[in-house]
């Protein structure tokens, strides 16, 4: 694919996103609510694109694909229990909007605060979102960088993309906050399920149709069409993929936080069901991506090289090519602007209100829009270091924040949890996360991610049956 046309490929799409982006601009975004949460007037439909945009990134076509790559269907497993773990939406989604409507919630972490009575509760919740979003929103940059990379044969730069993916996901946040990135996530998101859908049909017709596909699968490859296949998929190593995963919807504060953005709880309803049916529907078209790159490049040193390798292949027509790589680089940085809004806001809101007392709402706002490039800095110098497999870095990134799932619970459902109970949880259990991940150490054969969440729940709920609970605070949640 010759570099000039990616590069009029990724105009094209600039100039698109950027019109849509100003063309939300709506009133005033000049308070936390209006800015991070768009007032709290989402409608269904965008609400569920952007979600769906917001979720699936580079992780589905280039680390999805490069995990199916790696080791067969154990992928499509790990997966769907991802799409099973999206029912605690349908049970704490109406919660979590009753709440924030009702006390005015901008963040989960402020909630949090509230409901323990203290606001190193929401401090602390803040700061480990934000260790651990990072590594997550360099992912998606470093996907950006490998498929430009790969589908130009280096022209581009790894460098450049990730550059690139860093200065429009900033652009996108300060045009209109939540709500450019919301509507320019609905492009993202119909362009990047039409296009890939019909890249994987072109696909499958070019290895011989469904019959010889899956044909040459049972033929050369039969191990990757069994768990644990090639032992990659081992037990162990399924449940420590899987279960950080399955809790994703509460434990990411770029998820959960637009649980606070519908308009009504039957918006809510519409924007589950249509991320439900978005995300199965990418899921078979990653998992046939991945099987697709390995029967066309076998051998390959990285994984993640696989969707680049097939977007440049002789099956692919170059525009069609150069569409598909232009979906998933906005789906890379739709994640990204989403990250950079959450974690600015969890700052402003809960580190630097909280610290500084008695702070304006719109000294708040001031606050967090100053942050965002510094955000998007620190998640571009991790970035560099082009680590291999980024479904793997992903979900590293998702144990740590995983700490945190016990006291999300307890908030609703256990009068007893108290802040001394989620302060040890979420200290002690995000540090032993962070020395098994740089140690690259696991205990038992257990990943970070369940150690994590065993060791957070057994100290959420000891200490805090030795510490006095705040009664009257969880009277307003236990009763949604």
């Amino acid at each position: 694919m010759s570099t000039t046309f990616v590069w009029s490929a990724i105009a094209i799409y600039v100039a698109v996103a950027i019109f849509i982006a100003f063309l939300s601009r709506s009133g005033k975004q000049n308070n936390m609510s209006s800015y991070f949460l768009g007032d709290r007037k989402m409608n269904g439909f965008v609400s569920a694109l952007s979600y769906s945009a917001t979720t699936y990134s580079a992780f589905m076509l280039v680390g999805l694909a490069g995990l199916t790559y790696n080791g067969g269907v154990g992928a499509l497993g790990f997966e769907l229990i991802y799409l099973m773990g999206v029912s605690l939406v349908a049970f704490f989604g109406p919660r979590f909007w009753k709440v924030g409507k009702k006390f005015g919630y901008v963040t989960p972490s402020e909630m949090l605060g509230d409901r323990y009575d203290s606001k190193t509760v929401a401090i602390l919740v803040a700061i480990s979102n934000c260790i651990f979003l990072i590594p997550y929103s360099a992912v998606q940059l470093s996907g950006v960088g490998y498929l430009l990379q790969g589908v130009t044969n280096h022209a581009i730069s790894f460098s450049t993309g990730v550059i690139l993916a860093t200065a429009l996901a900033i652009f996108f946040t300060y045009i209109a906050g939540i709500r450019s990135v919301a509507w320019t996530d609905s492009l993202q998101a119909l362009f990047m399920i039409i296009t890939s859908t019909i890249v994987v049909l072109v696909l499958i017709k070019g290895l011989g149709g469904f019959s010889g596909f899956f044909g040459t699968l049972e033929t050369k490859y039969p191990q990757y069409l069994t768990v644990p296949g090639n032992g990659f998929f081992s037990f162990l190593n399924f449940l420590g993929l899987s279960l950080p995963w399955f809790f994703f919807s509460l434990s990411n504060p770029q998820v959960s936080q637009r649980l606070y953005m519908p308009s009504s709880l039957k918006s809510m309803r519409h924007m589950l069901m249509g991320f439900l049916i978005f995300g199965l529907i990418y899921t078979i078209v990653a998992i046939i991506w991945g099987y697709s790159a390995l029967i066309m490049f076998p051998n390959l040193e990285n994984a993640d090289m696989a969707t680049p390798l097939v977007l440049q292949s002789d099956l692919i027509p170059p525009i069609l090519g150069a569409i598909v790589m232009v979906g998933i680089m906005a789906a890379a940085i739709s994640t990204i602007d989403s990250i950079l809004l959450t974690l600015s806001s969890l700052f402003a809101r809960d580190v630097y209100g909280n610290v500084k007392k008695n702070t304006s709402d719109s000294a708040q706002l001031k606050v967090g829009k100053f942050i965002i490039p510094v955000i998007a800095a620190l998640a571009f110098i991790f970035s560099l270091m082009e680590v291999n497999l980024i479904a793997v870095l992903s979900v590293s990134s998702s144990a740590g924040l995983l700490v945190v799932v016990p006291a999300i619970i307890g908030a609703f459902f256990w009068k007893r949890g108290t802040a001394a109970g989620v302060i040890s949880s979420v200290v002690v259990s995000g540090f032993i996360v962070i020395i098994l991940e740089l140690m690259q150490i696991k205990p038992l054969g257990l990943a970070s991610g369940l150690w994590g969440i065993l060791i957070s729940t057994i100290l959420f709920i000891s200490v805090s049956l030795l510490t006095k609970a705040p009664e009257e605070k969880a009277k307003g949640f236990l009763s949604v």
